[in-house]
């Protein structure tokens, strides 16, 4: 027992590490603003290199709380930090209260505040994954459900990536297409296919380690030899790779970051593939049960139709045994009367004008003269019949004629 709860709390500790590297820690701000104008008097650090930097919604505040001598409060007030490619947008909850001076005025604004970004992405990220698993919950198609999640995570990586998911065939000696939205039509086909394998680019070999592969550049990596020149065409620099395990540690498939540049992964990076990957083993697995189901449901069904067939068959053979023996019955009677009949006495209820050729008869006695065709439906349907014509020899002569 003490091992379990040793496993479990190893568990909970390395998903509350992801939710670190994934969100990190609120930033707390406060500056004092001076005059109309807003000069800053004094700042911390964080605001300096957050808000300070991006001042446009936070002026109509500060202009507000100056000239009505209110205190107002600001929530998710945005920031755009940095600039060009590497700008992103930041989200802070602020209170700005007036400053007096000796004689009462409003002299500044005093701003306090937290960041509220962290907050922002785990509501959207748990709401995403929530939704993700309602998908896994009413067994929405494989496709659909892997699809989304590549996308989710291209929207929440914080910089420019392209998501791939290949699926292991049973064997486990080979990866198909799972979903990769971002990828080029021409790349995903490709690699449609590939072998698990030591050296076979990122994936490949993830799939044959069973463990994570990360090629931070393509274009020097020996892994990547037989597939650099697709991964030039398609524009992708550096490549990271993890294996989807089900719950007995077999091969499910692959999951991979894929980034334009050469880059190393960070810490965000990898807490997004490990929180991901279990879902997507999540689903995978689902969908194979559900397979199987069918599978199952289906060989029963196919067993059920067999079934009801050799039912209706035996029962067909019964109805038409009752008949011949009825048949027999009756002709032993005739045979009083007409030794010899001159025309087939199995015909059935529509009677046969065809010529009485062979006779047979059964172990109880009843006796029938009848034609080729019928003779040999009565020798098949009624049990214990024999050729009993004592003109053409008997059995052995009616099976070599």
């Amino acid at each position: 027992m003490a091992r379990g709860r040793a496993v479990s709390a190893f568990g909970m500790q390395e998903q509350t590490e992801d939710v670190r590297a994934l969100f990190g820690h609120s930033t707390a701000v406060f500056a004092a603003f001076t005059g109309p104008a807003h000069a800053v008097e004094t700042a911390n650090p964080a605001f300096l290199s957050t808000i300070g930097e991006d001042r446009t919604h936070l002026d109509p505040l500060l202009d507000e709380v100056y000239r009505t001598g209110e205190p107002r409060t600001g929530r998710d007030v945005r920031v755009v930090l940095g600039t060009g490619p590497h700008a992103r947008e930041a989200f802070f909850d602020l209170t700005c209260e007036p400053r007096r001076d000796a004689t009462g005025d409003v002299a500044g604004v005093t701003v306090i505040g937290v960041e509220t970004t962290q907050v922002k992405h785990a509501q959207r990220l748990m709401a995403e994954h929530r939704a993700l698993l309602e998908q896994i919950a009413r067994q929405a198609p494989l496709t659909e459900v892997l699809d989304g999640m590549a996308r989710c995570i291209e929207e929440l990586a914080p910089e420019d990536v392209l998501v791939s998911v290949l699926l292991a065939e049973p064997d486990g000696l080979h990866l198909r297409h799972g979903a990769a939205p971002s990828l080029p039509a021409f790349y995903n086909e490709a690699i449609d296919g590939i072998a698990t394998g030591e050296g076979v680019g990122s994936c490949g070999t993830a799939a044959h380690r069973r463990e994570p592969v990360i090629v931070t550049d393509i274009a020097t990596d020996p892994f990547w030899d037989d597939f650099r020149h697709l991964a030039e065409q398609a524009g992708l620099g550096a490549c990271w790779s993890t294996p989807i395990l089900a719950r007995d540690g077999g091969l499910l498939g692959t999951f991979a970051m894929y980034h334009r540049a050469p880059r190393v992964p960070q810490d965000t990076d990898l807490a997004l593939i490990r929180v991901f990957a279990g879902t997507a083993a999540l689903a995978i697995e689902r969908h194979h049960t559900e397979q199987a189901k069918q599978a199952a449901e289906a060989r029963l069904a196919e067993a059920m139709r067999a079934e009801q067939e050799l039912r209706a068959d035996a029962e067909h053979r019964a109805t038409a045994a009752a008949e011949l023996a009825a048949q027999l019955r009756a002709a032993a009677a005739e045979q009083a009367r007409t030794p010899h009949p001159e025309h087939c006495q199995l015909g059935g209820r529509f009677g046969c004008t065809a010529v009485a050729e062979v006779k047979v008869a059964d172990s109880w006695g009843d006796a029938a003269w009848g034609c080729a065709a019928h003779v040999e439906e009565a020798l098949i349907h009624v049990r214990s019949v024999f050729i009993a014509s004592e003109e053409l020899g008997g059995l052995v002569a009616y099976r070599n004629r």
